[in-house]
């Protein structure tokens, strides 16, 4: 009643008005000469195939990237670069755990060396005579003073690092105590810092 009649022809005008307002987001390039990709050439330049075609390449370039990754943890191994360090050696408060052990002299380091001596030791002195019992009381002496100088240690490190960060993070005084038992030109990541250079 108050529309349009049927038969009557649209205006010409409001239909190109409409049509720029339906789609407003043409490409750019369209206006350019340039012929909108279809949806089709679309969703096929988007696919990626699951399975490579030449899998023998992908299986070369898997390995190269692998050993890239690992040539960069070693470098950041003997570097301290936080990026590239394995998950176990990444945060802040195990980055100043190890300044704070590397930082100190701890009787954990020459263990092994003192089972070697001893182990040594035994071969050469006879099974029966006082020298191995004494050597073998030595070496259990030196480890119950390495368990005292641990102990110490950890307390401090806890102390020093809720004081600095707020809290302590699990596994990081642990962390700190396996360090502390290696022998410095041994460990990974390597020292930083000398012997006296506390970290702040």
């Amino acid at each position: 009643m108050f529309g349009r009649k049927k038969d009557q022809a649209p205006d010409p005008q409001l239909t190109a008005a409409s049509s720029e307002q339906i789609s407003p987001s043409r490409d750019a390039q369209s206006a350019k000469g340039v012929p909108t990709p279809s949806r089709k050439d679309q969703e096929a330049a988007r696919k990626r195939p699951l399975v490579p075609n030449d899998r023998a390449a992908a299986k070369v370039a898997a390995r190269d990237a692998r050993r890239d990754e690992q040539a960069r943890m070693r470098r950041a191994l003997d570097t301290g670069e936080e990026r590239f360090l394995p998950l176990r050696d990444k945060g802040p408060q195990k980055r100043y755990a190890r300044d704070y052990v590397d930082a100190r002299f701890s009787l954990g380091e020459y263990v092994m060396f003192a089972a070697l001596g001893i182990v040594l030791l035994t071969l050469v002195l006879p099974p029966t005579g006082n020298a191995s019992i004494i050597l073998f009381a030595a070496f259990w002496v030196m480890v119950a003073f390495v368990a005292i100088d641990v102990w110490f240690m950890g307390r401090k490190l806890k102390r020093l690092i809720a004081t600095k960060f707020g809290s302590v993070d699990s596994g990081v005084i642990w962390y700190g105590c396996m360090r502390s038992m290696q022998f410095r030109r041994l460990r990974l990541p390597k020292p930083m810092v000398r012997r006296g250079e506390w970290p702040s």
